[in-house]
Order: C-alpha cells, then structure tokens, then sequence
C-alpha cells in the first residue's frame, strides 16, 4: 500500500509551481559583426524584466 503525501508537501509543491510561473526562458538572435552569422542568446529572467531583456543590445 502506497504512502499518502502529506499536506505540507502539497502545500509546498503548489508555493513551487506558482513561483515557477513568474520566469521566462527568453531567446534572442546575435547579428556576429565578424562573421555577419546570427547567434542565439538564451536566459531564464522574471517576467518583469523580458522587455529590457529584449531591449537591449
């Protein structure tokens, strides 16, 4: 007989997934200046700061 997750866990689990929910994995393509090839830049960032993210060069 399988063991009963208690309620702390659960309670735990969902603090976890609803701070999940508050980042991005954000991709952005490099030009190189060298080669003139495209490079991808990735970071996981708070959804707050996506746009200055992007925004930047």
């Amino acid at each position: 007989m399988a063991k009963a997750a208690s309620k702390n866990a659960k309670v735990k689990d969902l603090k976890a997934s609803a701070e999940a929910k508050n980042w991005s994995k954000v991709i952005r393509a490099v030009r190189s200046p060298k080669t003139g090839a495209y490079t991808f830049k990735e970071q996981i960032i708070h959804k707050d700061k996506v746009k200055d993210f992007l925004a930047a060069k």
